[in-house]
């Protein structure tokens, strides 16, 4: 069992009081616009030093150990729409762990300061039209002139991508083959050649706004690279692994609020003379996944700890991205299912949930990677 202390416990009960008060409130009329207002929530949670949890405190971080991650995030996924609550994992743990990890002091100094602070929104751009699931596929291209890289290209599904102020990007940045023709570059927005071709139409997670780009002979400097020139790949692998780990975390958080409230309604609604609650196979299913959800969350724990410990988290973050990404889907299909027609209209949380929950087992990796993943890793593969 992880040892949460009385630190961890009165960080929780700040986040959980920060999310019942400015985004539980908005989280409808935000899935209405389409977008949440990143400039505006981002600077409040800077103020309470939620954006840079486990960051250097030189550039505004609070040094914290990474339970301190897993609490945030399991409490954010408790507040509401999965679009805000993703919005904010990628600005503290998908655009700016190699930035922390590899960037150089000036990098630090312009771009990871602003973004723990709230005053910069940030994006990450990998995946492209014909380059998702495989990342070494892409070709959005980065040429060297001088002290500059020209960049062009273009990236798809990019969440955060209509407000970000600067975004961490991977391009290939040489033609040799393997994994050492890309890198990742900070691309500020305000760059002539950036241009944000559209806002894309999901079928969840609307109030995160996601967007199609383009680079036209984008000039950014050479020293806005992260880390080494070749080492993209894998430092974008590595921050894959943040991802992931954060996403798990807070479907932890979403999950379980919605079997409480779930459960919370079967207990007021009567079919047959008594509360539904009360049928067997019903109180047997809420059962049965939160038993499930259980060792989710201690999996998750047990993740945690590795990482703290300074482990390789590889495996157990594709188990859990993979058990994750199901059990979210079972489990919003369950709560639709027992609120009944209710459970179908827009107006009831369930509907928005069970859109949601789609993303889980598609982005940051679809489950069939992480079986992938998993097999070579088991010794699965050839």
């Amino acid at each position: 069992m992880v040892a949460f202390t009385e630190e961890h416990n009165a960080f929780r009960a700040m986040v959980r009081d920060f999310a019942e008060k400015e985004i539980q409130p908005y989280g409808e009329e935000w899935e209405a616009q389409g977008i949440f207002p990143a400039h505006e929530l981002f600077p409040k949670m800077g103020k309470v030093g939620l954006l840079g949890l486990e960051y250097d405190e030189k550039y505004g971080g609070q040094g914290a150990d990474h339970l301190y991650t897993v609490i945030l995030h399991e409490e954010l996924g408790r507040s509401g729409p999965g679009g805000v609550v993703m919005g904010i994992a990628v600005q503290t743990d998908m655009a700016t762990p190699s930035l922390h990890r590899f960037g150089s002091e000036e990098l630090k100094n312009t771009y990871l300061r602003p973004a723990i602070s709230g005053e910069a929104v940030c994006s990450v751009a990998v995946t492209e039209a014909d380059a998702g699931s495989d990342v070494a596929a892409i070709r959005t291209r980065a040429v060297r002139d001088g002290d500059d890289w020209v960049i062009n290209g273009s990236k798809l599904y990019i969440t955060n991508g209509t407000q970000a102020d600067w975004i961490c990007l991977l391009a290939r940045t040489s033609d040799e083959p393997g994994y050492g023709s890309f890198s990742q570059i900070i691309v500020p927005v305000d760059t002539p050649g950036f241009q944000v071709s559209r806002k894309l139409e999901k079928l969840g997670m609307h109030s995160s706004d996601t967007a199609e780009l383009t680079f036209t002979d984008m000039r950014v400097p050479v020293s806005n690279t992260i880390g080494e020139v070749g080492r993209g790949f894998q430092q974008q692998m590595a921050q894959f692994q943040n991802e992931r780990m954060a996403a798990c975390y807070g479907q932890v958080g979403g999950m379980t609020r919605a079997l409480e409230r779930t459960a919370e309604y079967l207990k007021t609604r009567k079919a047959f003379g008594k509360p539904l609650i009360d049928k067997q196979y019903i109180n047997f299913r809420l059962a049965e996944l939160s038993a499930r959800l259980d060792l989710l969350r201690h999996y998750n724990y047990s993740a945690a700890e590795a990482y703290i410990r300074g482990e390789d988290t590889t495996r157990f973050a594709t188990v859990a991205k993979l058990e994750a990404g199901r059990l979210s889907r079972e489990v919003a299909s369950t709560c639709l299912q027992f609120h009944g027609g209710m459970g179908y209209m827009e107006e009831t949380w369930t509907a928005r949930s069970f859109r949601d929950s789609a993303l889980v087992s598609i982005g940051g990796g679809a489950d069939e990677v992480m079986l992938y993943v998993l097999s070579r890793l088991d010794g699965y593969h050839s």
